[in-house]
């Protein structure tokens, strides 16, 4: 099958709909605006986010809640920020709430609230959506000799179809997009394919390899928001299940490349929570570069041995008689203060009178700086987000445009730029959809 379109989506996730919807409100009248996929049902990643719940902003977000260039994640997020994110929903029927997090998800508590209002709002636009017809590469038609406006009116299944024109002084169609069940010619093509996490919702990366075969450059990816493998001699799985404060620091010869505070949950391969899901990119990227990364746990931030050293001798003053596991639960879970005593070689039944000053002081440094075994992170199946991708300098922050192949927009988890948990990658999606959306169409 041959068809023509005047703007192309390749790729039907959060950043592709959102490009979809302002493509098709910006448009000339009469564009024909089509998305295709691979997968057979659009919004997997979408439906699983948040718990099921969608977490589709938060209501702060700054260019410090991502990696990549501030510069650029500046200005996207200037361009279309959260409370043009929580506009566009409304004007699609979907109430947001704020929840004592910050973060912001619809009312009905239902991700498929969200999905539905973003395939309801392509019908009305008229969008056509291809599903499971993967693409498999993207070509310039001026590298075909011209051929490119002529094979499509050849071929076209559907004669009635007037291939697209856009305005006098504008070359005719500018890109073939192969796929598996033929080609679509189209004046524009914004790639919103997503990078490699959870590769079950359809994203494996080949968005990557099209770009790259048309000029781009892609750094190195890496799994990120993911949850981390900790060494079975750690004590994590006697403590599944239960979640804490902590802050999260990660080290590389012995310096801090970052330190994060956070809700910390404890599961039987190691950890998760929103607190190791953030700190997780940087230790697997320096992982996966050759560096020898570092990991330690502050059970009791913001204070340190010399808050938490001194606090432990009071408690002995005020209560010997008191065992140490009950000192320390009054703190932290019960749990996991009896693993922490454990594992700093102390029997749980010790009365804080019968600790010794050493056993003291390697209880109060495990309780504020205890490294953390980190095998490796779960895996692509479990990332949330791909750190890495196409790098921000090669495109045009103030449209998605590529700054390497006329015509071609990009948006979305494809770009080097990864945020934080809690709603700034969808932030992004929006963001990045809505530049490359409206300025594809404008340029027609």
């Amino acid at each position: 099958m041959n068809d023509a379109a005047d703007i192309a989506i390749v790729g039907g996730g959060a950043a592709g709909l959102a490009a979809a919807i302002f493509a098709a409100q910006a448009a000339p009248t009469g564009s024909r605006i089509v998305i295709v996929d691979g997968a057979r049902t659009l919004g997997a990643k979408i439906l699983v986010s948040g718990g099921g719940r969608c977490n589709v902003t938060h209501h702060v977000v700054t260019p410090d809640d991502f990696n990549g260039s501030r510069n650029v994640v500046r200005n996207v997020l200037a361009a279309f920020d959260v409370a043009a994110t929580v506009r566009w929903f409304n004007s699609m029927g979907v109430e947001l709430k704020r929840e004592d997090t910050g973060k912001l998800f619809p009312v009905t508590d239902s991700a498929r609230t969200v999905l539905n209002a973003l395939l309801g709002r392509c019908r009305e636009l008229g969008v056509a959506i291809l599903t499971g017809t993967p693409v498999r590469s993207i070509e310039r038609a001026t590298e075909m000799g011209g051929r490119g406006s002529r094979r499509a009116e050849a071929h076209s299944n559907n004669p009635a179809r007037q291939e697209p024109r856009p305005p006098d002084g504008r070359s005719s169609t500018s890109f073939c997009v192969h796929h598996a069940n033929g080609t679509l010619m189209a004046q524009r093509v914004i790639v919103t394919t997503g990078g490699r996490s959870l590769p079950r919702s359809g994203s494996d990366g080949s968005g990557w390899e099209i770009v790259r075969a048309l000029g781009h450059t892609v750094t190195d990816t890496h799994p990120a928001l993911v949850p981390l493998v900790l060494d079975p001699t750690m004590f994590h799985a006697e403590v599944s299940g239960i979640s804490h404060e902590a802050a999260l620091s990660t080290f590389i010869d012995g310096k801090r490349i970052d330190c994060r505070t956070g809700s910390l949950l404890w599961t039987h391969f190691g950890i998760s929570g929103p607190v190791a899901m953030d700190a997780s990119r940087h230790w697997v990227v320096a992982k996966e570069t050759g560096k020898r990364p570092e990991m330690r746990c502050n059970y009791l931030p913001p204070g340190g041995f010399e808050d938490v050293d001194p606090w432990l001798l009071g408690q002995a003053s005020a209560r010997p008689r008191t065992s140490v596991v009950s000192a320390i639960a009054q703190r932290l879970p019960e749990r996991i203060a009896a693993a922490i005593v454990t594992h700093t070689n102390i029997d749980p039944a010790t009365t804080l009178g019968q600790l010794s000053r050493e056993s003291r002081r390697a209880l109060a440094h495990a309780l504020t700086d205890l490294p953390l075994p980190v095998a490796g992170p779960r895996g692509w199946n479990y990332a949330e987000v791909t750190a890495g991708g196409v790098p921000l300098a090669e495109i045009d922050y103030r449209t998605m445009h590529s700054r390497k192949v006329p015509g071609l927009h990009l948006a979305g988890e494809i770009l080097d730029c990864d945020g934080r948990i809690g709603g700034f990658n969808f932030q992004w999606a929006w963001a990045t959809g809505y530049l490359a959306g409206t300025a594809a169409a404008k340029s027609l």
